[in-house]
């Protein structure tokens, strides 16, 4: 059962990321979800300084008001700064990675609180932190109903606003010129990103979020021209990642997240060599003639 809720837990995630990463790869901006995973720091240190508590919901709620002002940091620095963009998301998320880090050794005689612990999770120990009702049912893991939820509104997002989303990833200027209004569909995308981001590194840990926001994505970039095809292709991409990923972990007796991680580079390999319209190997074999009889 243990696999069971693991393997699910990262098929979540792997959904939610997938989606979400298909219009970051289109617009150039596939490192925001690293950015976002360590520039939420200070927001997690501030939340417990504020409540002393180091449960979750007030947690989720500093590091997603970091999360969203982390987003709007870059686009400020980008639009009017003229910073370019990759820039402008480096500069954010060590800025504000550093401040939490100092807020840290500050306060560190008074927060029980690692920044390690805070910003890498354990897949594996999903099974264990359980919710359990106040009649003394046992309702399931937290992470599953929480990322579970977060899965739900990304994709009702997407499916309400995918001619917006659509139009401005692809063509802002013909968005702009049909009424759609680029800044708030772009804001509206990194919101989500940033409730995605901080809703799953506490599970699965930062290094897999960035992995499933940037993998599947490229690689089902990889397999298709169509865009619909693609965001489906990178759901099943990240899922069929999770499964093998834990089961290559228990294999090997190492780190689930990390294998999990590694197996959606294998895929990224795959796709990169074999592709049938941009596969290296296979284009390889177009160019070779034919042997004339």
């Amino acid at each position: 059962m243990n696999a069971f809720w693991i393997i699910l837990t990262g098929s979540l995630v792997a959904t939610c990321c997938s989606l979400l990463g298909c219009y970051l790869i289109l617009r150039r901006m596939a490192m925001v979800g690293d950015a976002v995973s360590h520039a939420v720091l200070p927001g997690i240190v501030i939340a417990f300084l504020v409540t002393g508590s180091r449960d979750s919901v007030p947690m989720l709620i500093g590091a997603g008001l970091l999360g969203v002002l982390t987003t709007f940091l870059i686009e400020f620095f980008h639009r009017v700064a003229r910073v370019q963009t990759d820039a402008s998301i480096g500069v954010t998320f060590t800025w504000l990675f550093a401040i939490g880090i100092i807020l840290i050794s500050m306060f560190a005689g008074q927060i029980d609180l690692d920044q390690d612990c805070v910003l890498y999770g354990e897949i594996a120990y999903t099974p264990i932190d359980l919710w359990i009702s106040e009649d003394g049912w046992i309702l399931g893991p937290r992470a599953v109903w929480t990322v579970g939820s977060v899965a739900v509104v990304v994709i009702l997002f997407i499916y309400l606003g995918y001619k917006e989303l659509y139009l401005t990833a692809f063509d802002a200027a013909y968005a702009a010129s049909i009424g759609i209004s680029t800044s708030l569909w772009y804001y509206l995308l990194m919101s989500a990103v940033s409730l995605t981001t901080v809703a799953s590194f506490e599970s699965v840990g930062a290094i897999l979020v960035v992995a499933f926001l940037v993998a599947p994505p490229a690689t089902a970039y990889l397999l298709t021209d169509n865009f619909k095809t693609m965001l489906l292709l990178s759901v099943v991409i990240g899922v069929v990642a999770s499964a093998a990923g834990y089961f290559l972990a228990v294999w090997l007796d190492g780190s689930i997240a990390g294998a999990i991680a590694t197996v959606t580079g294998l895929e990224f390999l795959l796709a990169f060599l074999f592709s049938p319209s941009r596969g290296i190997w296979m284009n390889r074999r177009k160019l070779v003639p034919s042997p004339i009889n």
